[in-house]
């Protein structure tokens, strides 16, 4: 008789699969609950405890952890030398394990939980039981999903047992579920010592979304969400309407998300390929939304839209006037919903809890050979805002210097942004010279750069682009200062009346 042990913390579907085990001849061999709940079920169970000769211990700590279970697991069946150990231990064969581990993800996740339960919920025995039977996949059927169930069974009915290609698509799944578990465990201690950068490091992603192709038509690709809470983020979008979600999709909203969370008053974002094509806050969305689409009319179109409030009617109407390829916002009334779904190709996205900042996950890059991995910038200022310009800005035009500092932060370096009354109205950006970045921002704005004020992501490391600045009309500047040259700037800003603010902080973006 062929033998399974099972053992699972999620019973979803176990009782009928142990059932069709039972009718097809195998033996089963289960512990605690499971056992409770088999056995309610009215099959034949044989408890750990009759394999292992020993009780279960310290609370269920210790109940698998016996060299009558992973002897019966590990053994080369074709191994003369395996095969007479046993025979002379007296330990059974074990062909299949069916297993799924603690609850430690969802545990550690709950906000009121404590460092007791964290620990408690580590599991030990499942972990060793199933990458014993992964190992010696040769022989060893081994189950971690309630989704494989069935395809198990229909391939004992048909073939009497599992096919090879189906052990080894088993095991590969348990060794992904056990790296996938040390990971989170791991990250939970690194917390708990503070360790942003430990000597090595893992990372636990899941939730496989296969995608059509990459940034380009030529690349696969696909979409992984991260562990932990989804809230306010492009992976926790709960998707209203519309075609599956794009790779660029995904990166471009995920920028035009990062943008939105710097503003707290009614603000819009457009973005378009991955760089804000328009910006705008005002009293309410629609003066919010004329503003960012008056920035650059030809851009927006085919863009990303990101709103911090409830999309109503009036606005839903102002957007359908264009093609938007993604509409993100924490809400949408009805009448919004209904004229945005009027069209085939937007995709609405709800993302509750938009402006949730408190993340503390990290910004990766992979390299050829390695991995990039630092803090993620959530600051906005240095420790103070200093005005180095004889002229300091008035408070309105503070007030859009401190809108165009949140804006030009989400542009790709080097970047200079103009803004007018809360709004971008010229975006210079990727430039690799600077004064070639203010120049297009300069042109971009046309007539309306006029009394505008100017966000820089970096110093100015040469007085041209004031020159340029003052030539245009644009009366104050934002910027982190620290050049070796910064006192040449200032001087040519205090020549034409620009009054100048130094942030004390920089914000590149690559």
């Amino acid at each position: 008789m062929k033998r399974a042990l099972i053992s699972v913390y999620d019973k979803e579907g176990i009782v009928d699969f142990a059932l069709n085990l039972s009718k097809l001849g195998w033996g089963i061999i289960s512990t605690g609950g499971t056992s409770k709940a088999l056995k309610e079920a009215g099959i034949d169970v044989v408890d750990v405890e009759e394999i292992t000769k020993f009780p279960e211990i310290l609370d269920g700590r210790v109940k698998t952890l016996h060299p009558n279970i992973h002897g019966g697991l590990l053994y080369r069946r074709d191994d003369e030398e395996h095969i007479k150990t046993l025979k002379e231990l007296n330990i059974n064969s074990i062909d299949m394990v069916v297993n799924n581990l603690y609850p430690f993800e969802q545990t550690v996740n709950r906000e009121d939980v404590t460092h007791e339960e964290v620990i408690e919920n580590i599991d030990i025995g499942g972990p060793s039981m199933i990458r014993a039977a992964a190992k010696n996949y040769k022989d060893v059927t081994v189950v971690v999903d309630p989704y494989d169930y069935e395809k198990v069974l229909d391939e004992l009915k048909s073939n009497g047992d599992t096919t090879y290609e189906t052990r080894q698509y088993l095991a590969t799944k348990v060794f992904q579920y056990t790296a996938y578990y040390d990971t989170l465990i791991s990250n939970y201690f690194n917390g708990l010592e503070s360790l942003s950068f430990p000597e090595t490091i893992t990372l636990s992603f899941k939730d496989r979304q296969e995608l059509r192709y990459g940034e380009n038509p030529h690349q696969k690709a696909a979409f992984y969400k991260e562990a932990g809470n989804l809230e306010g983020t492009i992976a926790g979008a709960i998707k209203l309407h519309g075609k599956e979600l794009s790779f660029n999709n995904i990166n471009d909203g995920n920028g035009a998300l990062e943008i939105l969370k710097e503003f707290e008053e009614p603000t819009i974002v457009a973005v378009k390929h991955a760089n804000p094509c328009g910006i705008g806050s005002g009293k309410d969305l629609v003066e919010a939304y004329n503003k960012a689409y008056e920035c650059d009319k030809i851009s927006i179109f085919g863009g990303i839209i990101a709103a911090n409030r409830e999309v109503d009617e009036e606005l839903a109407t102002r957007i359908n006037e264009i093609f938007i390829e993604i509409v993100m916002a924490p809400s949408f009334t009805k009448k919004a919903l209904a004229i945005l779904t009027s069209k085939k190709n937007i995709r609405v996205l709800q993302i509750p809890n938009i402006s949730k900042k408190d993340y503390t996950s990290f910004d990766i890059k992979k390299v050829l050979g390695g991995m990039l991995i630092q803090e993620r910038d959530t600051k906005l200022l240095g420790e103070e805002l200093k005005v180095v310009t004889n002229r300091k800005p008035t408070d309105g035009e503070m007030e859009d210097l401190i809108f165009a500092w949140k804006a030009v932060k989400g542009a790709k370096s080097n970047s200079v942004l103009l803004a007018k009354d809360k709004a971008t109205i010229g975006i210079g950006m990727g430039e690799v010279n600077r004064v070639w970045a203010v120049e297009a921002a300069i042109e971009r704005a046309g007539e309306k750069v006029k009394g505008s004020v100017l966000a820089s992501d970096g110093f100015f490391p040469f007085k041209d682009s004031v020159e340029a600045l003052a030539k245009a009309g644009v009366t104050a500047i934002i910027q982190p200062g620290g050049s070796m040259r910064d006192e040449e700037s200032i001087v040519e800003a205090d020549k034409n009346g620009i009054a100048m603010v130094f942030t004390g902080m920089r914000h590149f973006k690559h």
